[in-house]
């Protein structure tokens, strides 16, 4: 009697189980579930990264719609950690007349996007590890250079460093110029 009792109490909860769930059936369709990267989740709780970060500079808008731009918003938006040499929106507007825009055209992005990599480095280089004559290779797979004028560190003897800002993936340095790679010969 009890294993009967038992099985009835089985069946039932089931087939209860099975009552609120939909049936797939070959035909049905299955509702699209939303895709989005790390730069997709939604966190007011953590320190920002560096593309939250960036996002909030009225200095940066114009680095920011570059990364949008090269779709590397999730790439920067990941653990890391990274350290992103940031031109301000002044540095941008030394480069010859029409270049932002010209890079931010779609057939342009892949430059863009090896640009913008060499703006970054894997790794968290704070200021304090820098020393004259040293060299780091970026994501680009290009090497900048550092130079120590008056005890502060130069990028590829003229980028000077404005501020260093600490985030959740990495650091930030804003500067001043926008880093040239160096032309192979």
């Amino acid at each position: 009697m009890k294993q009967l009792l038992a099985a009835i109490t089985t069946i039932i909860a089931l087939n209860s189980c099975t009552q609120d769930k939909p049936t797939i059936t070959e035909n049905s369709e299955i509702p699209a579930i939303a895709q989005t990267g790390q730069s997709g989740v939604q966190d007011d709780v953590s320190n920002p990264n560096i593309v939250q970060v960036a996002s909030g500079s009225k200095d940066h808008t114009t680095l920011v719609a570059a990364v949008k731009a090269a779709s590397l918003v999730d790439a920067l938006s990941n653990a890391g950690p990274f350290t992103v040499f940031a031109p301000t929106n002044d540095a941008f507007d030394k480069l010859p007349a029409g270049t932002v825009e010209n890079l931010l055209k779609p057939e342009n992005i892949e430059t863009l996007k090896s640009i913008l990599e060499y703006h970054t480095y894997v790794g968290v280089l704070k200021t304090d590890y820098f020393s004259d004559g040293q060299e780091y290779e970026e994501v680009s797979g290009q090497k900048i250079k550092i130079s120590i004028v008056d005890g502060k560190p130069v990028i590829n003897g003229k980028a000077h460093i404005i501020a260093s800002i600490p985030t959740s993936n990495g650091i930030i340095h804003v500067i001043d110029e926008v880093l040239t790679a160096p032309t192979s010969n």
